[in-house]
């Protein structure tokens, strides 16, 4: 990849720069292909739906999903969590989820409680953001239908152990519903091999793709009432939504260029392989914690050096706020963070960061030694700042 003008660690928030490839599948896409895919029968619009065809079927590949169809697209992970929370759980029915979550589960779960009366119990994660699969057994009750867990938190970067949730979701008759905002593309995912029910994803972060797109997959045995109802191109004449698959769930044009960029950056992390990504972010993970936990007066949040965890390094420095940080970072260094409460207050609480918030910066798979070096030596400067108080 070029050299470029910023130096950017905020791939947990989305993926920069895209391969060429996708930007390449994305103009092309515009260029000929721009026509509504099920929708009409001339040759642009089969062309059109061949991309989605494309996208499903390296997504499929990717996920161990045996029908392609079993994949329904969406604008992003937070519409595909909605689809499955809203589509599946019912009135009177108990959720268990996790205190590791992301403001996309937490607030239809919340909703739910208050508009349909479900019942939901988070289970305590460490300060690592580590959950007990021993726990999530504990909470199972008679009306419990579902499991929501994230694979990998988007604050401290802890791994949940979801083949060791799905094997006790399948014991006890539970639905595993899997967020893999922060894991897709990142981490080997095979939904029958964890148990996995329904995998909400996104195309802009580690599967590379454009902003715009994401998914979710529903097992073949499961049947969701759709978000959304709408035109399909499919049994037009008939006033329901249509049952076939994945027309059901995909009410309205979708983002054809953008799912043609999709699956290309699915068909180069194929190419690259997801371990290979994964072993290069960890080893750029480890270097960017060894040279902040150096810096007197950074704490690091998450597991710590040496256990597994994504990408993601989230820290803060004593008596400094993490947003003028974030911004002292961009405005002087040119090193694109993000600070706050990240969308996920719980995972917060959990690290006792709730006062302050925190610093993430996230690595990607086209970021260099370099680039990490940048943000060590950026914060040894900023703490002298600090430590002088100027």
């Amino acid at each position: 990849m070029e050299q470029q003008s910023v130096i950017y660690l905020d791939h947990a928030a989305t993926s920069w720069p895209k391969p060429p490839a996708v930007i390449d599948a994305v103009r092309d896409a515009m260029l000929y292909d721009t026509a509504n895919p099920g929708r009409g029968s001339h040759a642009m619009a089969v062309r059109s739906s061949r991309h989605l065809f494309q996208a499903r079927k390296q997504l499929a590949r990717l996920f161990g999903i045996g029908n392609p169809n079993d994949i329904a697209f969406s604008l992003n992970t937070t519409t595909a969590l909605n689809q499955a929370i809203k589509g599946f759980v019912k009135p009177g029915d108990h959720v268990i989820s996790t205190a590791v979550e992301h403001n996309s589960v937490r607030r239809p779960l919340e909703y739910l409680k208050q508009s349909i009366g479900i019942n939901v119990t988070y289970i305590e994660a460490d300060e690592s953001g580590r959950i007990d699969p021993k726990q999530v057994e504990a909470a199972i009750m008679p009306s419990t239908t579902l499991a929501i867990v994230n694979h990998s938190s988007n604050l401290l970067g802890s791994i949940t152990p979801v083949a060791d949730i799905g094997g006790i979701c399948r014991k006890h008759g539970v639905k595993l519903l899997v967020d893999a905002a922060q894991s897709a593309g990142i981490l080997p995912i095979d939904v029958n091999a964890m148990g996995i029910d329904m995998l909400a994803f996104p195309g802009h972060k580690g599967l590379l793709g454009p902003q715009g797109t994401g998914g979710l997959y529903i097992h073949p045995e499961l049947d969701l009432t759709p978000l959304l109802h709408g035109g399909t191109g499919s049994q037009s004449e008939a006033p329901e939504q249509p049952n076939v698959r994945p027309d059901r769930y995909e009410a309205g044009t979708p983002n054809t260029p953008g799912l043609a960029g999709l699956a290309a950056g699915v068909g180069y992390i194929l190419h690259e392989t997801v371990e290979s990504i994964h072993t290069k972010e960890w080893r750029l993970t480890q270097l960017m914690m060894e040279g902040l936990a150096a810096i007197p007066g950074i704490q690091l949040l998450g597991p710590a050096m040496g256990q597994s965890r994504t990408g993601i390094v989230s820290f803060n420095l004593t008596g400094a706020d993490a947003s003028e940080l974030s911004f002292i970072l961009d405005q002087h260094y040119r090193i694109a963070v993000r600070a706050g409460y990240h969308c996920t207050p719980l995972a917060h609480a959990a690290a006792g960061t709730m006062d302050k918030g925190a610093v993430r910066a996230s690595v990607g798979c086209f970021t260099t030694e370099s680039d990490v070096q940048a943000i060590v030596d950026a914060m040894r400067e900023i703490r002298r700042h600090y430590s002088n108080g100027s």
